[in-house]
C-alpha cells in the first residue's frame, strides 16, 4: 500500500508569545514541540484498538487540572445553581488570571508553584466550599413550605370567599323569588278579593235592580188596578186557555170560565165601546167589548144582557148577567180575549195578570 510521502520538514521558530492559559510562558520540563505530519495509514481509522493521541507533556495536563479546580472554586465561590429549578444555566464569570489574589488559595497555589499535596488540599477544600454551599440553604425547603402553606391558605380562603358568595346569591335569589313569590299571592288575592266585592256588587245591583223593578211593576199594575177590574165576583175558575177535551168542537178550551150561580153581575173589565150584543149559537148570549187599542173581549153564556151595540162603558160597569145559554154543563162566564181583532184567541189569565189583575 502506497503511503504518502513526510511533508518538508519547517524550521524550529520559538513562539513569540508570552502569555500562555493559566501561567506565563513554557516550562522547560515541557519538552521540545514536536511537529505531526499525517499520513494515509494515520488518517485511517483503526480497527478492533484505540489509538490514543499523544499528551503533550505534562503541562497540558496540569493547565486542564488548574481550571477544572478553578472553575470549580469559581463556582463555590459565586454559589451553584441548581440543576431542579429548571432555569436556563447562568454565565460564570472567571477572575484575570494575573490576580491570584482573588482566586481560592488552594487554586492560588497551583499558579504560585504548589505542591501537589496542597493542590490535592486546596482542591478538597474548594470542593468542599462547593459541595457545602447548598448545605447552607438548608432553610430554603422550609421557606419553600412555608410559602407553599402559605399560597394553598390564601386559596382556601378565597375559595370559601367565592362559595360564601355563592351560598349568600343563592340565598339572596331564594328570598327575592319568596318575595316575588308573596307579592304574585298577595296580588292574586287581592285580585280575587277585588272579583269577589265586584260579583257581590253586581249581584247586590242586580237585586237592587229586580227590587226595583218589581216595585216599579207593581206600581204600574196598581195604576192599571184602577182602570181594569175583574168581570165578576164569588166565582171558581173550572176550565183554563187551551185545556183538551171532546165537549169543545176545536178539541181544546179557547177561554177562561168564572163559575158562578146564575145572574151574579158581568162587569166590563175596562172602558170601551160595545161592537156586539146578542145571541151566538154556543156561546150562547154574548156581548163583545172592544178596547180602544183593539182588543176585544168576549162574554158568553150570560142569562141576560144589559148593554146594546155602539155604546160606551166604563171601567167596572154592569154589561150583563151570568146564565147558562149555549153549549154549557153549568152556569158560568167563558171569557175569551182577541187581540186586533183576531180570529185565534190569546190566554185570559196572561191576559189579566199582565193588567195587574190576578183571577
Amino acid at each position: 500500500m502506497a503511503s504518502n510521502r513526510p511533508a518538508p520538514e519547517a524550521p524550529f521558530v520559538p513562539s513569540q508569545r508570552t502569555e500562555s492559559f493559566g501561567y506565563g510562558g513554557r516550562t522547560p520540563d515541557e519538552g521540545p514541540v514536536e511537529e505531526w505530519n499525517p499520513t494515509e495509514d494515520s488518517l485511517r481509522p483503526v480497527r478492533g484498538r484505540h489509538r490514543v493521541a499523544k499528551q503533550r507533556g505534562g503541562g497540558l495536563a496540569r493547565s486542564s487540572t488548574v481550571l477544572g479546580v478553578g472553575v470549580i472554586a469559581a463556582v463555590g465561590a459565586g454559589g451553584m445553581a441548581s440543576a431542579n429549578t429548571g432555569k436556563p444555566p447562568v454565565a460564570i464569570s472567571l477572575p484575570d488570571v494575573p490576580d491570584l489574589h482573588a482566586l481560592p488559595a488552594s487554586v492560588g497555589s497551583l499558579f504560585d508553584g504548589g505542591s501537589a499535596k496542597e493542590h490535592h488540599e486546596g482542591s478538597a477544600t474548594a470542593l468542599s466550599d462547593v459541595t457545602a454551599a447548598p448545605a447552607g440553604t438548608a432553610a430554603a425547603p422550609r421557606a419553600a413550605s412555608g410559602a407553599g402553606e402559605a399560597l394553598r391558605n390564601r386559596i382556601m380562603a378565597q375559595a370559601e370567599q367565592q362559595q360564601a358568595q355563592v351560598v349568600a346569591k343563592a340565598e339572596a335569589a331564594t328570598e327575592q323569588a319568596a318575595v316575588q313569590r308573596a307579592a304574585r299571592q298577595a296580588d292574586e288575592a287581592a285580585a280575587e278579593a277585588k272579583q269577589k266585592a265586584e260579583a257581590e256588587a253586581a249581584a247586590e245591583k242586580k237585586k237592587a235592580e229586580e227590587e226595583a223593578r218589581k216595585k216599579a211593576e207593581a206600581a204600574r199594575l196598581a195604576e192599571l188596578a184602577k182602570q181594569y177590574t175583574l168581570p165578576t165576583s164569588s166565582y171558581t175558575i173550572t176550565s183554563t186557555f187551551g185545556q183538551a177535551g171532546s165537549m169543545w168542537s176545536s178539541g181544546h178550551h179557547t177561554g177562561l170560565d168564572f163559575a158562578a150561580p146564575t145572574g151574579t153581575l158581568i162587569k166590563a173589565i175596562h172602558s170601551g165601546t160595545v161592537t156586539e150584543a146578542g145571541w151566538a149559537g154556543a156561546y150562547g148570549y154574548r156581548t163583545i167589548l172592544t178596547l180602544d187599542d183593539g182588543t176585544e173581549l168576549w162574554f158568553c153564556h150570560q142569562s141576560s144582557i144589559s148593554v146594546s151595540a155602539g155604546q160606551k162603558v166604563a171601567t167596572g160597569e154592569v154589561i150583563g148577567r151570568v146564565g147558562a145559554t149555549g153549549n154549557v154543563t153549568g152556569p158560568h162566564l167563558h171569557l175569551e180575549v182577541h187581540p186586533g181583532a183576531q180570529a185565534s184567541g190569546i190566554d185570559p189569565m196572561a191576559w189579566l195578570q199582565a193588567k195587574g189583575l190576578n183571577p
